[in-house]
């Protein structure tokens, strides 16, 4: 196996000091070296294949070049995804690496993991989540810098990046208000989470701007199971908008709280002989490709901006490794926006 080159080469092929080599490759600030020599000590780096020594940088500097990624389910998910690409490319970036731990929801294989990465000295760690919820931070990061992924703690002191889902809910709502629709119902489950707290607030917010009031008998609240599902969601969407579909005063349009259930509005509405968007208008929240561009016709919907989520988070951890103690503030807890989808399922409401 070939040797690998080190700095004493580079100093022995350029003719200077392996201290001097040492400060040009690493660009330590204050020593004294002309442009000539070092020109000729990069060049011969380059020639003799030189490649710094990670382990040994890290140890001197007190740095892996490692982040820690724990999720619930993120990675078993098709939709969520992108949310690791985005760390894993801002991490890259930056010269880093990202160790990821899928737990599935297991706790003690949350904590054998954590135990694992600390071990190896991660410089922070994404605590992230699939869906925006709030979550207790394992006590075991206390000491390590942590971001929240898609999710939020009591704490304010840990910094957060998570979807806008007040504005995502008006986004959404005002596609549909803007093409006409007043009487818009909205299909929900039934657990407690940021995410339907949310997106119900932008609902209303889209209301009150074109002067309607909101009717809670225009919301209807379904349960998955099993949650978190495709089939679950989906059923849960049939149903919920079954109800106000049957209605005596039906809605002309409806705000779905994830595609999935939207999905199940398309099946309700096809049962009841209702075209999409002719006579009933449907926008659903996730942009699921698979599921918006399945059905017929492609599904209108709001974006949640898993890619650049993810990017963000690690933009956060790499300014807390850099600046340790920094205060909680708005530039620690970032809310990103998530733009309209336009596909085909939105047109003026039918006169009924």
């Amino acid at each position: 196996m070939a040797r690998r080159i080190g700095i004493k080469d580079v100093a022995a092929a350029a003719g200077v000091s392996t201290a001097t080599v040492s400060h040009i490759l690493n660009g330590v600030e204050g020593k004294r070296a002309s442009a000539q020599t070092r020109e000729r000590v990069l060049q011969v780096a380059r020639e003799l294949g030189y490649a710094p020594n990670g382990l040994a940088r890290g140890l001197r500097m007190r740095r892996s070049q490692t982040i820690g990624f724990v999720s619930d389910e993120i990675a078993t998910t098709p939709h969520a995804g992108r949310m690791i690409l985005g760390a894993q490319e801002a991490a890259a970036a930056a010269g880093m690496v990202l160790l990821l731990v899928n737990t599935s929801g297991d706790a003690e294989l949350e904590r054998t993991s954590i135990e694992m990465l600390l071990q190896r000295q991660v410089d922070g760690v994404l605590y992230a989540a699939m869906y925006h919820r709030d979550v207790r931070v394992p006590a075991s990061l206390g000491s390590t810098p942590t971001v929240l992924l898609d999710a939020r703690a009591e704490d304010p002191a840990i910094p957060f990046v998570v979807p806008d889902e007040v504005q995502g809910g008006r986004t959404a709502v005002r596609e549909l208000t803007d093409h006409g629709h007043r009487r818009i119902g909205v299909t929900v489950q039934t657990v407690d989470l940021p995410a339907k707290q949310g997106r119900l607030e932008g609902y209303r917010r889209a209301l009150a701007e074109v002067g309607v009031p909101y009717d809670p008998s225009l919301v209807a609240a379904e349960t998955a199971v099993p949650f978190g599902t495709t089939a679950g969601d989906v059923d849960a969407g049939y149903r919920a908008a079954r109800r106000l579909l049957t209605a005596e005063r039906r809605p002309t349009a409806l705000f779905c709280f994830n595609d999935r259930m939207a999905a199940g509005a398309y099946r309700a509405a096809a049962e009841l002989g209702l075209s999409v968007p002719d006579d009933l208008s449907v926008i659903g929240f996730d942009n699921q490709e698979l599921v918006c561009e399945a059905v017929h016709p492609a599904l209108s919907t709001v974006q949640l901006p898993h890619y650049e989520m993810g990017a963000r988070a690690v933009a956060q951890l790499l300014a807390l490794t850099e600046t340790p103690g920094r205060p909680p503030g708005p530039d620690t807890q970032e809310m990103l926006l998530c733009p309209l989808v336009a596909r085909a399922s939105v047109a003026s409401p039918p006169r009924l």
